[in-house]
């Protein structure tokens, strides 16, 4: 029998395409919390180049980075596939996961910047809301792929459950749901997915931990 591990941090949002996926298909995997301050020699072994979560150990082979786990996932376990089986449709979904990568770091923008910088990392948020709204969500389909969630959905995760922990955050509305209906409806079908939403992070204990954080960051900008 396989064995199954995954090295993850509770408030990551790449760790949880990983848990998603795991999950979706059913397999049963041993997980393993890192402390991002305090890094364990067996992840640091695991992923000696980035050092980073998550960290998918697969009979003691180790996958690092989270778009490749879950492509590796799929591949493994074919079972309730995280991709479309027709090749053009299969092109479009990995289109959009790789432009979902390339955005996550809009939470850390925004959440480091103040001042001028703020409002330009406001208008890239808009920008991506903008993009989801017009060109990624199809009408009348539930998920980016139809009615059945895959892959992209989880890559675009972060703007369905972080992005609102941050808004609290740094004390601003970006994403206003009537303004961006379609992914107003993407959010709420996705949230509702019993492995989605029994497996995401509390947004209050994020929510908390990201203050202080910020705060720490503030003073150390004052200083």
């Amino acid at each position: 029998m396989a064995v199954v591990k995954l090295f993850g941090a509770w408030f990551s949002p790449y760790a949880y395409r990983v848990i998603w996926a795991l999950k979706l298909k059913g397999i049963s995997y041993e997980y393993i919390e890192e402390d991002i301050h305090n890094k364990s020699p067996l992840l640091l072994q695991y992923n000696p180049i980035h050092k980073k979560v998550p960290v998918l150990v697969h009979d003691g082979k180790p996958i690092c980075e989270s778009t490749v786990i879950l492509r590796y996932i799929d591949e493994i376990w074919p079972q309730n596939p995280l991709l479309p089986a027709d090749p053009y449709d299969r092109a479009v979904a990995l289109f959009w996961i790789r432009f979902a990568d390339d955005k996550v770091y809009l939470l850390s923008k925004l959440y480091q910047a103040d001042g001028e910088e703020q409002g330009a990392a406001v208008k890239e948020w808009l920008e991506l809301l903008e993009v989801m709204e017009e060109h990624a969500l199809i009408e009348g389909k539930k998920f980016f792929g139809g009615d059945e969630i895959n892959m992209v959905d989880m890559a675009f995760s972060f703007v369905a459950h972080w992005l609102g922990v941050l808004e609290d955050v740094v004390g601003l509305e970006i994403f206003e749901p009537h303004k961006f209906p379609r992914v107003s409806s993407w959010i709420q079908n996705f949230k509702s997915i019993p492995v989605i939403k029994e497996n995401l992070p509390d947004a209050d204990k994020m929510s908390a931990f990201s203050k202080h954080g910020k705060e720490i960051m503030l003073a150390l900008k004052s200083n």
